[in-house]
């Protein structure tokens, strides 16, 4: 991969989204796990056919689209239903992913990814950029912000790799258990940063 890659993650309700868009008015280019994974079940796509194939015409709306809450109730309560998924989408993201960073024409490009470091990514990045809440505020703000139980956030923490991992492997780390207000300073002194090593890393394959 010859573009200069930041990976950023981080807990759910962490930010991540909030830090990605600061990037992104700086003029970098975002590739997003998130949206990749709708992309590639959009209406037309092969994995779409397919898992209506597998899954029978009711996993579709009416528009023909992935009705998402059903397919979830699927892949939850059946693990052989979640295998199949993820056999079929999971190279799929990545081949999009890929495509999608080598693509980039800004001075580096931002890998969004919840998943990052479980998913194997970091294999693709050049830094690691981790934005941290503590985990009290983590399950204040997601149960507020989707409407959902403690309990029920409780459950995707605990499937998200431990805070302590994340923290150890980061080459950056963003701290926003305070006012959003001082998040665009923090991501300017590191956009500064990424510049340097951007320019680094292709002057050192240019020799």
């Amino acid at each position: 991969m010859s573009n200069f890659i930041v990976g950023l993650t981080g807990g759910i309700g962490s930010g991540k989204t909030t830090v990605a868009n600061l990037f992104a008015k700086l003029g970098i280019t975002l590739v997003d796990a998130d949206i990749v994974a709708r992309q590639v079940v959009a209406p037309g796509q092969p994995a779409l056919a397919a898992i209506a194939q597998q899954f029978g015409p009711e996993i579709l709306l009416a528009d023909g689209k992935l009705n998402r809450a059903l397919l979830r109730q699927h892949i939850f309560s059946d693990a052989t239903a979640k295998e199949w998924l993820d056999q079929l989408l999971h190279p799929l993201i990545r081949q999009q992913m890929l495509q999608q960073l080598q693509d980039a024409t800004s001075s580096y490009v931002l890998l969004v990814a919840p998943l990052l470091i479980e998913n194997g990514l970091t294999r693709y990045i050049d830094q690691l950029l981790v934005v941290d809440i503590e985990p009290k505020m983590q399950l204040l703000r997601t149960s507020v912000r989707d409407g959902v139980s403690e309990q029920q956030v409780t459950a995707i923490m605990a499937a998200q790799c431990d805070r302590s991992q994340r923290l150890q492997l980061a080459d950056q780390i963003i701290n926003n258990d305070q006012d959003t207000a001082v998040l665009p300073e923090k991501v300017f002194a590191l956009h500064q940063i990424y510049l340097a090593l951007a320019a680094e890393k292709l002057a050192k394959s240019l020799t």
